[in-house]
């Protein structure tokens, strides 16, 4: 009788409710005797439910893979947006820990515990419910929901959602893991950032490891276990979700040294001619409109054709470092992909690939080691040391691409990583598998997608279900909406322009709802005023339209007052950008070609006008 109940469970779960209405309806004893050997002949019918895996990079750019117009070969992610559905119009948010606490709660930062990133909580915020710093109690997650549901769950890559047995992946719902628990750190062994944690944390099926394995390199390691865990349970006829959480392309950017010479001098050109570039693929692609503007460059940086061919090079090869890191981590995905299809399981998978937040133009490292005179500064300056060009890449170095790059990264977005402009927050997508039933290769530019609708999504295509209460309490609600009708082609968006969304990490914040969207930033990179874009018009964010507009103004801030009073948001009484402006020189807009002094080139009379002078 069990494994009768059990075979049903297992084939009639693909559809939210269809056991419990049938329990109801017949009768545990009812069900057995007069639906047996139905029920045996349909587990054999029923279509299995798919497998999932998520792709994330860890600050990965919208503009970052060549299906979305990067120059950077991704030929393997690639295949995934050829044979399945891009998106151009998907959320994140501005940082790594509160993005990944939405995709595995599906709840607000302010409740599910990161309100702020453990790293920069403030004073007024700590020991408040929702600013632990860590995914907290008070959600439950997907991956728990899903291992319930009949699921394997495996997890490798980074995880930065909390440190303490109660918190880690075998914790949180994950039966196999491979992770480390840090924002950061080597990808070759367990060195750490600071004098006070010189040592990065892992586990591995919920045990603390003492030392990495042999041969150890990030990308591949966590490709190697993946791989493992799966085949470990071939056969069993139980679907897998696989969250591939790759710390690739954050920094440091460590790289075996046959990756880091494959775009050699390729950025020599500058920052400013890759976007351009990028932006003309973009249009012709179809990803972004053919009269989209690039993003104002950062006023603080250099036009690239003023700078010597010495300050070319070296500033390029941060870039060819960074290029090689995406292609590395391509080329795993791809190992993950040949791997599917090899044992079978491919055309049943489905795959979500996206990166975390906006691509990370502050440097981190500069942040980590603070003043000379400080243990950090100590730390840094020996366990960090490797910092000579030809060394980047090796372990013990420690290079990032900058502000300059990361613009390029965010190709055709203003801003970057930790903001609240499109480019902070707005990040590419691809879905593939047997959910989509769009044209293959299509791209949605119409649908506003947000990072917590992949939560109900998944729980939809597993039969399910969101429960009512977590640990006695009544659960905080899902804001995400499902894809699923998107994804078959039934709609375009899963939100109308009735619905909102809304972002606050370090003070940054925003609302969009429709075309609408209301942004405020700090000095020197904000007016610390409301500023007003349609972003269907201007997606570069150029155009402040508040002024204009105060009564779509005094719409927004009432949705973002809402979101305020529901979800508790405490504001930092400090912040990251403390004395930017002072740091950072005076603001004037950009103009191309401005000062002309700059661009002058040495005057060239005619030949037949040019004479030795008389004697």
């Amino acid at each position: 009788m069990e494994n009768v109940l059990q075979g049903l469970k297992s084939t009639i779960v693909w559809k939210p409710g269809n056991l419990s209405r049938l329990v109801s309806m017949l009768g545990i004893a009812g069900m057995v005797a007069s639906l047996a050997a139905p029920a045996i002949a349909s587990a054999a019918d029923a279509p299995r439910r798919p497998n999932i895996v998520i792709i994330l990079g860890d600050d990965m750019g919208f503009a970052d893979m060549g299906s979305f117009g990067g120059e950077i070969r991704t030929p393997n992610m690639d295949s995934l947006a050829k044979e399945g559905v891009r998106f151009t119009q998907f959320y994140t948010h501005a940082s790594c820990s509160p993005t990944r606490s939405m995709l595995l709660s599906g709840t607000a930062t302010h409740i599910n515990g990161l309100g702020s990133m453990d790293e920069w909580t403030a004073p007024n915020q700590m020991d408040k419910p929702g600013y632990e710093g860590h995914l907290n109690h008070r959600v439950t997650t997907l991956p728990q929901l899903l291992k319930d549901s009949g699921y394997h769950t495996y997890m490798v890559g980074k995880w930065h959602l909390g440190k303490a047995p109660d918190l880690i992946p075998a914790a949180r719902g994950f039966e196999r893991d491979f992770s480390l628990l840090d924002g950061g750190g080597s990808y070759w062994d367990m060195w750490s950032f600071t004098a006070d944690t010189p040592k990065s944390t892992y586990t591995e099926d919920g045990k603390y490891l003492t030392r990495l394995p042999e041969d150890y390199y990030a990308t591949k390691t966590y490709t190697d276990k993946l791989i493992n865990f799966i085949d470990a349970n071939r056969g069993d006829g139980k679907p897998f979700f696989a969250y591939v959480a790759h710390q690739a392309p954050h920094d440091p950017y460590h790289l075996p040294r046959d990756w880091r010479n494959r775009h050699d001098r390729e950025y020599d050109k500058g920052w400013d001619a890759v976007r351009n570039e990028r932006l003309n693929r973009q249009k012709e692609m179809g990803i972004m409109p053919p009269d989209t503007e690039l993003s104002e460059r950062m006023w603080f940086l250099p036009d690239p054709i003023v700078l010597a061919p010495a300050a070319q090079y070296v500033l390029g090869k941060k870039m060819e470092l960074y290029a090689g890191m995406v292609e590395n981590m391509d080329h795993h995905v791809g190992r993950l992909i040949d791997h599917l299809k090899k044992i079978g399981e491919y055309d049943n998978t489905i795959f979500i690939v996206f990166g975390d937040n906006g691509a990370e133009g502050t440097d981190l490292f500069a942040m980590i080691a603070g003043t000379p005179g400080t243990k950090n500064f100590l730390w840094a300056s020996v366990m960090w040391s490797q910092n000579h060009p030809n060394a980047w890449g090796d372990p013990h170095s420690y290079v990032g691409y900058g502000p300059m790059w990361a613009q390029v990264s965010m190709t055709p977005f203003s801003q970057y990583k930790g903001l609240a402009a499109e480019g902070g927050i707005r990040n590419a997508l691809i879905v593939s598998g047997p959910i989509v039933q769009r044209p293959r290769g299509s791209i949605n530019t119409a649908g506003y997608l947000h990072v917590a609708d992949i939560m109900p999504t998944l729980l939809e295509v597993a039969g399910a279900h969101y429960p009512a209460t977590i640990n006695g309490e009544k659960a905080p609600p899902l804001i995400g909406k499902s894809w699923a009708d998107v994804l078959a082609g039934k709609q375009d968006s899963p939100r109308s322009d009735r619905d909102y969304m809304a972002w606050e990490v370090f003070g940054n914040r925003a609302v969009r709802q429709g075309d609408w969207k209301l942004r405020w930033e700090y000095k020197p990179y904000g007016t610390e005023e409301w500023e007003l874009f349609n972003l269907a018009e201007d997606v570069a964010e150029r155009h402040d339209l508040a002024a204009k507009h105060p009564d779509k103004v005094k719409e927004l801030l009432a949705h973002w007052d809402e979101y305020v009073r529901e979800y508790d948001v405490i504001l930092p009484n400090r912040v990251l950008w403390e004395g930017m402006t002072k740091k950072l020189p005076d603001r004037y807009p950009v103009e191309a070609g401005y000062p002309p002094l700059l661009y002058k080139r040495q005057f060239v009379p005619p030949k037949e006008m040019m004479a030795d002078p008389k004697p």
